[in-house]
């Protein structure tokens, strides 16, 4: 899976489950921000990524992502992990 389709198919699960505006969803805005998230939405979070790209997160691993820039590298960089094991 390339960057690209990552970054497509996140932005559109994005959009659907949270309901924002897909304008809003820029490589530098801030993701909690952005998306309105609080802790019961950073779980639903997880499991939309777990369910659309088959790798499990871990929670400490989401400490350091602020921008949707640092989501999409951390989503790639789990697949790309995941592909080559």
């Amino acid at each position: 899976m390339t960057k690209e389709e990552i970054i497509e198919r996140t932005n559109q699960f994005l959009v659907e489950e949270f309901e924002v505006d897909a304008t809003k969803i820029t490589p530098d805005a801030n993701l909690k921000e952005t998306l309105d998230l609080d802790s019961l939405d950073y779980v639903d979070l997880v499991v939309i990524i777990e369910s659309n790209f088959g790798f499990k997160v871990v929670g400490e691993d989401f400490i350091g992502i602020q921008t949707f820039q640092q989501f999409y590298d951390y989503c790639y960089t789990k697949v790309a992990q995941k592909a080559s094991v």
